[in-house]
């Protein structure tokens, strides 16, 4: 039956075990600006676009609703609470909190972006 001490691996010839020279080939490509190089970095660009598009219209949209809104609530005038009228304190806080979040999400997905980016020009 053989020795069942002793290590077989098995894998297809189109793995990267039988192509070992090929990852670092698309690494060089994409740093010596290589056309394929320059597609991979337009797909990554790209893709930076859209989450960026994405973000601004998730932060604009209830930015740009709330002036709106609030300008057809009718608010007493005794409404001050803290001495602030009630709009800047509707419009205040949830902003910032609004910012802060999409800046989170923002850095979180870019950076995951660019790890799959270079997952992929390692794999190819």
């Amino acid at each position: 039956m053989g020795d069942p001490s002793r290590r077989v691996s098995v894998s297809h010839p189109r793995t990267r075990a039988a192509r070992p020279g090929r990852r670092d080939a698309a690494v060089r490509d994409v740093h010596e600006q290589t056309p394929l190089g320059e597609v991979y970095m337009k797909a990554l660009m790209r893709t930076q676009l859209r989450l960026g598009l994405l973000v601004c219209a998730a932060v604009f949209l209830p930015l740009a609703a709330l002036p709106p809104l609030l300008g057809h609530v009718p608010l007493p005038h005794w409404a001050r609470p803290w001495g602030t009228a009630l709009p800047w304190l509707a419009l205040g806080p949830p902003v910032y909190g609004l910012l802060v979040t999409a800046g989170i999400c923002y850095v979180r997905r870019a950076e995951r972006n660019e790890r799959d980016f270079d997952e992929h020009v390692r794999r190819s």
